[in-house]
């Protein structure tokens, strides 16, 4: 019975030494990658007992085989570190696979096409869906209820955006909430309305929850399937690792459950929101004695989104001029949370997209004088005044960013920001050459939550059909090697395990990742059109290819 333990003991239990009679697996056939500096690639690697036990040559790895090895030839295929995506959110990936997911309708015509066929197929109950965004539609607006009334007729139906800070409801839905035309937006949300005051649907970061009472319960089973879901489709895609962020305490308690069944396919470290932080306050760090889950971090939101205008700006948007966006703390209120995790050696996690944003969770994390050790992280860090980007590697503060945000908002952030505010945006290269560290992530389900397009986004700063666009500062591209840093060496460094995770190296973890494409020599374009091959966690191989 797997069971939970003190970090300091679970640091202990992970750094015992590797030594190798006969390894259990041996991985050869082509190129590897091993992000470690002392020996970039290697021949071969042979696991045991859940550590690579050797990096080197054919031979030597051969070595180790008896009657029991399983022997993997590569065949051309190209093997790396554990790819670790260090921003998702674990429930919503599996809670996309099982509900209305939107996020590949090409306009709101086709989006309530799809809602129609699932009010059909479905004839009970509510209809929770997301991923739907505005952005590229030919209609040019957010939805709004009339919409959802016309292709659900009398049904409570909420469709939350794809950056999870915007929903929309209908009208039966408000009904229920008890929504009336008065109803007005708490601190850090907005009701959206028409011409004639009344309420579009549309409720955006803190007023979506005045649609919670209309939202259905979900029991415990449920979401227990939903973190299964998402951990299977995320190692299908490569993934070994990910930083599980806005985890409720709840699924917290579920993935440790999961985990004494021997249930986890997936490396997590997970930030628990504030609202329910107390249990990790009071335990402070906790994992299982595995080291598959552990819980460290707390998530704390500063801003809303850019695409909902949400983001905190110094200066109003350039598409509103009313509007600087809106933040989602102060400094009394959240001052006292950030020092209590700083007495009790949690790591804090804030979201902040806008410059206004940033520069506030900066000041913030100065004030309570969190030293570089502490590894608190800016999650998103989007748009940064030039002047700011330097405090990241000077305070010792991760930024932890997705390159798929960029490809995907090069098409509506310069309307948003103007040409000036771009100089600061998603400027990865700058914050590493500043000394930052930069954990790579991918914020699914709000993006695909692909390994390959990340690492394309990254490198290519371009989108999927290969367009930049003016001023979108192509210099903040990353080498391959930089990339390659962002999913493996960076996130390990980000949850305290650098010693022995993000490298293949003797010692270290056996999370590793084969791709049918070699990610640091083909062509920009033919990145994305990989796929994963093989995914080893902790030595088991927790997904392989059908046909490679």
């Amino acid at each position: 019975m797997k069971s939970l333990i003190s970090l300091a003991a679970l640091l202990v239990f992970q750094a015992g030494p590797a030594f190798a009679q006969n390894a259990d697996l041996i991985l050869f056939g082509g190129p590897i990658h091993t992000a470690d500096p002392a020996r970039p690639v290697a021949e071969a690697v042979a696991v045991e007992d859940g550590r690579i036990v050797y990096v080197g040559s054919r031979s030597g790895a051969f070595a180790l085989s008896d009657g029991d090895t399983r022997r993997i030839d590569l065949r051309g295929a190209a093997l790396f570190p554990g790819f670790t995506d260090g921003h998702a959110h674990l429930i919503g990936i599996g809670q996309r696979e099982l509900t209305l997911d939107l996020s590949g309708a090409p306009s709101i015509a086709a989006a309530m096409q799809e809602l129609a066929a699932w009010a059909a197929a479905n004839p009970d109950g509510p209809i929770i869906g997301r991923g739907w965004i505005e952005t590229h539609w030919p209609e040019s607006r957010f939805l709004n209820r009339q919409d959802l009334d016309a292709a659900a007729p009398g049904r409570v139906v909420i469709l939350t955006r794809a950056d999870g800070h915007a929903l929309v409801a209908s009208s039966a839905a408000l009904t229920l909430a008890g929504f009336a035309a008065e109803t007005t937006a708490p601190a850090g949300g907005e009701i959206e309305r028409d011409g004639q005051g009344e309420p579009t649907g549309l409720l955006i970061d803190a007023a979506m929850a005045l649609i919670s009472p209309a939202v259905p319960s979900e029991t415990a089973d449920a979401r227990r399937r939903a973190l299964q879901t998402g951990m299977q489709v995320y190692v299908g895609r490569g993934w070994t690792g990910m930083h599980n962020m806005s985890a409720a305490w709840g699924d917290v308690q579920q993935l440790e459950d999961l985990d004494a069944e021997g249930a986890v396919a997936l490396r997590l470290y997970n930030a628990v929101d504030i609202d329910q932080a107390e249990p990790l306050f009071v335990s402070g760090p906790r994992g299982t004695d595995d080291g598959l889950v552990i819980t460290r971090a707390i998530k704390v939101y500063a801003d809303g989104a850019l695409g909902s205008r949400g983001a905190a700006l110094f200066e109003p948007y350039a598409d509103a001029a009313g509007s600087t966006g809106l933040m989602q703390t102060t400094p009394d209120a959240i001052l006292p949370s950030y020092r209590r995790a700083l007495e009790r050696g949690l790591q804090i996690a804030t979201h902040a997209i806008g410059d206004r944003g940033n520069a506030a969770v900066l000041d913030w994390y100065e004030e309570v004088g969190a030293p570089a050790t502490a590894r608190w992280r800016i999650e998103h860090a989007q748009i940064v005044r030039p002047s700011d980007l330097t405090r990241f590697g000077e305070d010792g503060i991760i930024a932890s960013m997705q390159p798929s945000h960029a490809i995907g908002d090069l098409h509506f952030a310069p309307a948003r920001l103007g040409e000036a505010r771009l100089d600061g945006a998603y400027a990865w290269r700058a914050l590493v050459e500043d000394g930052a560290v930069v954990v790579g992530g991918s914020d699914a389900p709000v993006e695909v939550g692909s390994p390959l397009i990340e690492f394309y986004a990254a490198v290519a700063r371009r989108d999927l059909q290969g367009y930049q666009g003016p001023d979108w500062h192509s210099d903040q591209a990353l080498t391959r090697e930089q990339a390659l840093a962002l999913f493996t060496t960076a996130p390990a460094y980000a949850s305290f395990r650098e010693d022995e995770l993000g490298m293949i190296r003797q010692g270290f973890r056996a999370d590793l990742t084969v791709f049918d494409i070699d990610l640091m020599t083909a062509p920009e374009t033919a990145i994305p059109q990989g796929r994963a091959l093989l995914t080893v966690v902790d030595g088991r191989i927790v997904f392989e290819a059908e046909v490679w």
